[in-house]
C-alpha cells in the first residue's frame, strides 16, 4: 500500500482543500407563482408543471 515519502505541512494540506467547500444553490423566484426553484428546471405549484414563468402541464381534474 504507498505511503506518503514526506509529511505534508497543514498549510500546504488546507492550501489543497480551499476548493473543498460546499456552496448553496442558486435559486430564483417565479414571477407569476412566486414559487422558489432552480433556474432553469422545470417546478410544480399545486399539481401543475411550470417552466420559464408559463403553464407546461395542468393538473388533470379529478370528477
Amino acid at each position: 500500500m504507498p505511503h506518503p515519502k514526506r509529511k505534508i505541512s497543514k498549510s500546504r494540506r488546507d492550501k489543497r482543500r480551499t476548493h473543498d467547500k460546499a456552496v448553496a444553490p442558486t435559486l430564483t423566484t417565479c414571477k407569476l407563482t412566486g414559487a422558489v426553484h432552480l433556474p432553469h428546471r422545470a417546478y410544480t405549484v399545486d399539481g401543475n408543471v411550470y417552466y420559464n414563468g408559463k403553464l407546461l402541464i395542468e393538473k388533470a381534474a379529478v370528477a
